[in-house]
């Protein structure tokens, strides 16, 4: 009588480790507060730009090319035109503002969201409750550390 052998038992694989989840530097309700936060703030500096543009735009409706005012007092002409270029340049700096703004729910979209473009560390809660568009840690936006 021949006698059977046994088939070698079937080595299982071992089991792939998952790899650990990797954690995202906020929770879901603070990333959805930030959110509203820079959209309320995001139409708040549009707002204001677009108001500081007509303003500007309005002191040299009427003027014609040349036309300069002189102060009465001090003979230092054309006011106007100071207050233009003030309106003008604070349009431009609410208009970046906007940008910045945009730049930081590009990050939220992302994941990358309280991440320190520079340094790659998490930027505190207590800097993105102030300015939620803040994209450096305070230490690097500062300066106070070298950037590499």
């Amino acid at each position: 009588m021949a006698t059977k052998k046994k088939a070698p038992a079937k080595k299982k694989a071992p089991a792939k480790k998952k790899a650990p989840a990797k954690k995202k530097p906020f929770d879901k309700k603070f990333l959805d507060a930030q959110k509203t936060l820079l959209l309320e703030e995001r139409g708040r500096y549009v707002r204001s730009a677009e108001s500081l543009r007509a303003e500007a735009d309005a002191l040299i409706e009427g003027r014609e090319p040349g036309d300069v005012q002189f102060d009465e007092e001090g003979g230092e002409g054309d006011t106007l035109a100071v207050e233009r270029e003030r309106d003008l340049a604070l349009s431009a700096h609410a208009q970046a503002a906007v940008e910045e703004i945009d730049q930081a729910l590009d990050r939220l979209k992302a994941g990358t969201y309280g991440i320190c473009v520079v340094s790659g560390k998490r930027i505190p809660k207590e800097r993105l409750r102030a300015i939620p568009w803040a994209a450096e840690r305070v230490e690097y936006k500062t300066g106070g550390f070298l950037r590499r």
